[in-house]
């Protein structure tokens, strides 16, 4: 199953959305309707219990919510074609806005160097600073877009810098995990962008920083969907591509990772995790940064930017240049 944080155009507020080709459905109401149906006489405040209308609350309710949403799931054609619906629970994805699913992460741990062929780009480069393996940083939840969202175009760089990774979201509370196991506390996936400016970048690291470079205002555009664990079989073999105005930049796979998901997750488990935390695994070689002539690769606003990995879907995020 795939889901989308939408804004309810009648509502006016942002509701978890179950992807079905091109529509959503109203989980936390559709669930509401089937209790309906089944003689149920508060079934909206059951259904606010056991299917909350956020991402967040659905994460946190954990396996009763999952079960109500396959409830949902296996009505999905009968609310399709209306036998369900007296209005209001199915919407085109076209005609709504798509926010980050989890708009407002707890926290965002990013990983570096997992991908060799990243940091192998960046020796050939003669990119200063070191990428060896783990280096991590905290990526502000301030900093999170949705998948179609503008990105701004900062006054203070002139080197905006695409990284494509993949988003791990935590499902369940968890610390001290084993590899064994890790998946276990797994949600499900995101694509994820690691929007950075290299110049301010490279002031920050001369310091032993990592900060402003990676978490100005627009720099962690995530979705379209979170899509389940059931979803990936495989989460280790899903090919991944990043184009700017139709032009591949980077081109990848989740196989090529140098360790296992399993592995990241033991790893940054020593700090609590909890529901809809997210941990991204690094990104793929191509960024603009380590190429031959960086210059026409940074991105500039006008720019189109396409983050896409195999059964997460595509986001697409204009660049446009910051007001003021």
């Amino acid at each position: 199953m795939r889901l989308a944080t939408f804004i309810h155009p009648y509502l006016r507020t942002p509701r978890v959305g179950l992807v079905v080709g091109k529509h959503l459905i109203d989980a936390n109401a559709a669930y509401a309707r089937l209790l309906e149906e089944n003689g149920e006489e508060d079934a909206q405040i059951l259904a606010d219990g056991l299917l909350p209308s956020t991402m967040l609350g659905f994460l946190r309710r954990g396996q009763r919510a999952l079960e109500a949403l396959k409830e949902v799931a296996a009505r999905a054609d009968a609310i399709l074609d209306g036998r369900l619906d007296s209005g209001g629970l199915v919407f085109k994805i076209a005609d709504v806005r798509l926010h980050a699913p989890i708009p407002r992460p707890g926290k965002i741990i990013h990983t570096a160097g997992n991908f060799r062929e990243h940091a192998q780009e960046a020796d050939k480069a003669k990119w200063e600073f070191p990428i060896p393996q783990w280096i991590s940083f905290l990526k502000s939840p301030s900093a999170v877009i949705g998948p179609y969202d503008p990105i701004k175009y900062p006054k203070y760089t002139k080197e905006l810098d695409y990284e494509l990774e993949m988003a791990i979201v935590i499902g369940r509370r968890c610390k001290y995990v084993s590899r064994k196991n890790a998946l276990d506390y797994v949600a499900g996936y995101m694509v994820f962008n690691d929007i950075t400016a290299r110049d301010i970048q490279r002031t920050e690291m001369k310091n032993g920083l990592l900060n402003f470079g990676k978490n100005l205002d627009t720099f962690a555009p995530l979705g379209p969907y979170l899509t389940l664990k059931d979803e990936v079989p495989d989460p280790h073999n899903l090919r991944m591509e990043l184009r700017v105005n139709g032009e591949v930049r980077q081109s990848g796979n989740t196989n090529r990772l140098s360790v296992t998901l399993n592995e990241i997750i033991e790893h940054y488990s020593w700090v609590m995790l909890e529901p809809g935390d997210i941990i991204t695994t690094g990104t793929i070689s191509g960024v603009a940064a380590f190429s031959e002539n960086p210059e026409r690769y940074y991105l500039k606003p006008g720019d189109v930017m396409e983050s896409e990995i195999e059964r997460l879907g595509v986001m697409r995020n204009p660049i446009v240049a910051e007001d003021g």
